[in-house]
């Protein structure tokens, strides 16, 4: 088969996933894998098809089962013992009432590294919407600083299931892609911070009613905010250590590679930080564990089946060859950072999901990793970084989020087009320059 009818396979293969998912609103999982099936059929050698399609699936899910299943878990633990409501209100003590904007938009950054970004603003939405009555700054411009804050972790560091998998298949140490995402986060929610206050700039959008909250009713006693930021920071240090104590001893050979050679494997960090989230619980008891282990598999469990699926789907792509084959016609062209960029972007524009997105650009750029200058260490954790921005860009009316965004906060689609969806365009481009700014130096 001639390669440009390959490309032209692949390509159908994405626009059908992008229309049936946006347009006829099929389940993802039955997009991916009717897609997947269609492109292994057409493209690949039949004694290849079945192995590919199961080596897809079946790798991704070895990958980050145990990472999103514990996330969850950790997530569901904050979400129940109001611990993300102490977190929240300790930042707002050391910020002050008048900077209650930036104290939520800091709670959403810290609460969405190992939270998934619709759970944690569903979470914290009823926060914002009091912090919002009680300053009388616009819902709208309270509503988009943590729907960004959040969403700029979810799109570029693990456990958050596309970077996960992504890194998974540019074989990039997660450690090392979890230091780099937050310190390239930080900027992308700030510029969202930024251009969102600029929308709502001389505009009569309302503070949110001032409504007697039922947070602390619904919590009762909260835990102390030490308590509550160990589940998050524990995993984080164990995790950052290892990738530190690696980068000078490569061999693993020094007393401290060996004790933390276990306890900085993210899956056994986040086990660890599982512990200490089920220390928040008031009730201890066996029972108590196993609703919050049940609510967290069954949370987990359609992310899972979707990544894995994503997954599946790349696997394809990858078999076709015709990754590999983009890679050598752009081949000293310079474009280098833009070519993952801009295929993220076009993904999550076009079917809403960044994790979609992420996974099917990971797989595609693979093969073109040397060929685009990208094929270090830093040159993969770069191209995570790209891919990660692009994902973000643009978050609207075929994005799931989008919708948990205006439902929860009570924002017209227009406010919300206008604000949170402009302002996930800037942070991505935002991210994408910081990124390109730093290539200069890594690359």
């Amino acid at each position: 088969m001639s390669l440009v009818v390959v490309f032209i396979l692949v390509a159908v293969s994405i626009f059908a996933i992008i229309y049936l998912t946006s347009s006829l609103k099929l389940k993802a999982f039955v997009a991916l894998f009717l897609v997947s099936v269609f492109l292994a059929f057409t493209t690949l050698p039949p004694d290849t098809i079945v192995r590919t399609i199961k080596e897809g699936f079946g790798n991704t899910m070895a990958s980050i089962g145990f990472l999103i299943i514990f996330g969850a878990m950790i997530g569901i633990t904050l979400d129940r013992t109001g611990a993300t409501i102490s977190i929240a209100g300790y930042i707002l003590s050391k910020t002050g009432n008048h900077r209650s904007v930036q104290a939520l938009g800091i709670t959403g950054f810290i609460t969405g590294l190992p939270i998934f970004c619709d759970s944690g603003y569903i979470v914290l939405s009823g926060l914002a919407k009091s912090f919002s009555a009680k300053s009388k700054v616009p819902m709208a411009f309270m509503a988009t600083v943590l729907a960004t804050s959040l969403y700029s972790v979810h799109c570029l560091i693990p456990p958050h299931p596309g970077a996960l998998a992504a890194s998974e298949i540019l074989g990039v140490n997660v450690g090392n892609l979890i230091i780099a995402g937050i310190l390239f986060a930080v900027p992308g929610a700030m510029a969202a911070w930024i251009w969102s206050r600029l929308m709502v700039r001389n505009r009569n959008y309302p503070a949110a009613p001032d409504t007697v909250s039922e947070i602390q009713v619904n919590h009762g006693k909260l835990p102390s905010p030490f308590m509550s930021f160990l589940p998050i920071v524990v995993p984080l240090l164990l995790i950052t250590l290892k990738s530190l104590i690696s980068v000078f001893d490569k061999e693993g050979v020094s007393l401290m590679a060996v004790i933390f050679r276990f306890p900085g494997e993210p899956v056994f960090a986040l086990a660890i930080g599982v512990i200490f989230g089920l220390l928040l619980l008031r009730k201890k008891d066996i029972s108590s564990m196993n609703s919050v282990f049940t609510e967290a598999i069954e949370k987990a469990g359609p992310i899972l089946i979707v990544t894995a699926a994503g997954g599946m789907f790349g696997m394809v792509i990858l078999e076709t060859g015709v990754g590999e084959a983009a890679g050598n016609i752009l081949s000293g062209t310079g474009a280098g950072l833009f070519v993952p960029f801009l295929i993220a972007a076009l993904m999550k524009t076009a079917q809403g999901s960044s994790t979609v997105a992420i996974i099917t650009t990971a797989s595609f750029i693979l093969p073109m990793l040397d060929t685009l200058g990208l094929g270090s260490e830093w040159g993969k954790i770069l191209c995570m970084l790209s891919m990660g921005a692009g994902s973000m860009i643009v978050s609207h009316a075929n994005d799931s989020y989008f919708w948990v965004v205006s439902s929860f906060s009570d924002l017209d689609i227009k406010t919300t087009l206008r604000v949170y969806s402009s302002s996930t365009l800037v942070m991505g481009t935002v991210v994408f320059l910081f990124v390109l700014a730093s290539s200069l130096f890594l690359l």
